[in-house]
């Protein structure tokens, strides 16, 4: 899982440690590395590629989905769009009907605007600037981060929830609410500059492992939000309309019939997915 909903501001203070610190993050690196060449992740797809739009791709479905519903799911969508410029030029129908099961559907929405985005305004050719990358539609500090490291092996400090893990664990274990830009600090500090890209991957799955383990840190961290219930929520409500709507398009009336949601929790939700753009109306029937 990842998550991208905060603004990182970095600067290249480092962080004052102590001796006791600079020995931490040595032993801290070497458990990362070590558990990384026995029991890492060395399968997963979108590590077998320095593609810059794949590993977009892998990344904007990460956000907030796991691991195993994602591979299926990203395997299927290169398949149908292996370029960004087949996915510019392809319906936003045919782009949310890929997207199915992975829920979210705004991500889906804002990948299929960047395609069109890096095609007219930069040839098809994903940019490498980390500022670049963040100018796109739906790029966070974390995903820019993440495609400079893992398409193009360039050191940023990063996090998500699988590095705060590891960082919670080993660093600020008996500390609350401690704030993104001192984690950053301490991303930067423990860094491998040289090998960027794996080192990432190997914090990850650690940070993966520690979760497996029963380690619950994030919740001191001052940017932790907790998930809400998806059972009766607008994203339930949404997902359901928009799979519906993908197939063809049709009245509230029938929504309601195929749906089971009350016709005013269908019009809230059609109101904001209208305004969104994800949904468009005629007459009295509505579509993607």
């Amino acid at each position: 899982m990842r998550d991208d909903a905060h603004t990182h501001t970095h600067t290249h203070t480092h962080m004052m440690l102590s001796m006791t610190d600079k020995k931490k993050i040595k032993e801290l690196q070497k458990v990362v590395w070590t558990h990384y060449k026995k029991n890492g992740r060395h399968t997963l797809p979108w590590r077998k590629t320095k593609n810059p739009y794949r590993i977009l791709v892998s990344e904007i479905m990460l956000q907030q989905t796991q691991v195993a519903r994602v591979i299926p799911k990203y395997r299927v969508f290169l398949k149908q769009f292996p370029t960004i410029q087949l996915l510019a030029t392809a319906s936003l129908r045919d782009v949310l009907v890929a997207w199915q099961g992975l829920g979210y559907n705004r991500r889906a929405q804002a990948l299929h605007k960047l395609a069109g985005v890096v095609v007219e305004e930069y040839m098809g050719k994903m940019p490498t600037g980390y500022e670049v990358l963040l100018g796109l539609p739906g790029v966070g500090p974390y995903t820019a981060s993440a495609v400079c490291a893992f398409a193009y092996n360039v050191p940023r400090p990063m996090l998500e929830t699988n590095i705060r893990t590891v960082f919670f664990h080993h660093f600020y274990a008996d500390k609350k609410q401690v704030s993104d830009p001192e984690l950053l600090l301490l991303a930067d500090e423990i860094l491998d500059t040289k090998n960027p890209r794996e080192w990432y991957w190997a914090l990850m799955d650690y940070g993966a492992f520690l979760k497996e383990s029963g380690v619950r840190v994030n919740s001191t961290s001052k940017q932790y939000t907790k998930q809400s219930k998806f059972k009766g929520s607008d994203r339930e409500v949404r997902g359901a309309l928009l799979r519906v709507l993908t197939e063809g398009s049709t009245t509230e009336k029938n929504l309601q019939k195929q749906t089971t949601f009350s016709l005013e929790k269908i019009q809230e939700q059609l109101t904001k997915l209208q305004r969104e753009g994800l949904v468009q109306k005629k007459r009295n029937r509505w579509y993607v």
